[in-house]
């Protein structure tokens, strides 16, 4: 009854005739109801997907929960190279040859990466673009550009196309605190880039600016 009724409701002139049974079973034959009732078949193809079916499939397919920085596998670097006293730079260190380069003639890496996205810059030891790409750009749509895997995925396309142009070997320059932090250096190392340095360039401020006032409730 509840489908006849429906069919009726949407065909009101049907219920006016003296025919409607006819006609009625004709549609019927033409006409079915899904399981859940949202959706019409017409002769047999497939229901038509609404706006609330496409965002239930992208929920779906998001992470169950904002990764952060809870992906990435911390240690103590202090206490790893607490008896190394080479780690840290001196006014020797832009002279020092690693493989036959002066450390001031090695490419620069620069990463970017925030909650959102992660960005991968190679530049040389002047500045100039040698090659660049970032989440976006490797495809990964809304919330997945801001993952460590998108990241790792995205370091290791531009070590390649590095690698394809001769650099060999960089230094690394991390800014931000993203979930792509620590999982961007391991997808260069990954793709058989050597690193040589790494500098952490995060900006911090020691007078930020004046925090916005309380919510009124």
């Amino acid at each position: 009854m509840s489908v006849v009724g429906s069919m009726l409701r949407r065909i009101p002139h049907l219920a006016n005739t003296s025919a409607s049974s006819n006609r009625l079973g004709c549609l019927l034959a033409h006409f079915q109801c899904d399981n859940s009732g949202r959706s019409w078949l017409i002769n047999g193809n497939q229901p038509q997907r609404g706006k609330a079916d496409d965002r239930a499939a992208l929920i779906k397919s998001m992470p169950i929960k904002d990764q952060g920085t809870q992906g990435e596998r911390g240690f103590d670097v202090d206490l790893i190279n607490l008896s190394r006293d080479d780690m840290f730079p001196d006014a020797e260190t832009p002279d020092k040859l690693y493989d036959g380069v002066r450390f001031a003639d090695i490419p620069v890496c620069h990463i970017k990466t925030s909650k959102n996205n992660t960005l991968v810059h190679i530049t040389d030891s002047l500045g100039e673009h040698i090659c660049y790409r970032s989440c976006g750009m490797e495809g990964f749509k809304n919330t997945r550009k801001g993952t460590n895997i998108a990241a790792q995925a995205t370091a290791i396309s531009l070590a390649s196309i590095a690698r394809a142009k001769g650099v060999q070997q960089v230094r690394v320059k991390v800014q931000g605190l993203g979930p792509g932090r620590m999982s961007s250096i391991k997808g260069l190392q990954m793709a058989g880039l050597k690193i040589v340095s790494l500098t952490d360039a995060t900006p911090i401020s020691f007078n930020p600016p004046r925090p916005r006032k309380a919510r009124r409730l």
